[in-house]
């Protein structure tokens, strides 16, 4: 199913201390619910804002059966819009969205006794989304493959995405 409503941009200030300063819209419960019925976890969207196609965004709960939806600073950009303006949103539940593992992160995990794939895939797509994108992120070969073996080595500690950034961070103010 398919929503249209408008919304407009909300920049957080209580929404607890990781989401200080994000832009959003709200997605109130009745539009929520006509999306997934009855579901209280996150989940991924596609469709259009103000036009310009979307997919695999988080729509997060709020409570109260209340979600939002991050409209990031790209985004806000290529709409031409800021916090205050109001947006077309056109959603549905993105039932497609899929994370790919890239090749070469992949065979890195693979090549393992430690089952590393297997601690990347269970955690949540979301989770996995992050490492990804760091790693496609990087603009040159050399920081995409310190970025792999950064990865490689938080699944080998247990680490998620955060605690890896951190570790990092603390190791090249020691350097």
């Amino acid at each position: 199913m398919t929503v249209e409503f408008q919304a407009a941009i909300h920049r957080s200030e209580t929404h607890g201390a990781a989401m200080v300063g994000w832009a959003y819209v709200d997605v109130p419960y009745h539009i929520a619910n006509q999306l997934k019925p009855d579901y209280r976890q996150a989940y991924r969207v596609r469709g259009e804002i103000d036009g310009h196609p979307f997919s695999g965004l988080s729509l997060m709960p709020k409570g109260e059966g209340d979600y939002f939806l991050a409209i990031n600073a790209g985004m806000r950009k290529a709409l031409r819009k800021g916090v205050g303006d109001v947006l077309v949103l056109r959603l549905e539940e993105d039932k497609d969205f899929v994370i790919e593992v890239p090749e070469d992160l992949e065979i890195c995990l693979l090549d393992d006794e430690a089952d590393l794939m297997g601690r990347f895939m269970a955690l949540a797509k979301s989770h996995r989304n992050y490492f990804i994108n760091h790693i496609n992120g990087a603009k040159t070969g050399p920081t995409r493959a310190k970025r792999i073996a950064m990865t490689v080595e938080a699944m080998a500690m247990g680490l998620d995405f955060g605690a890896m950034i951190r570790l990092d961070k603390a190791r090249r103010r020691s350097e």
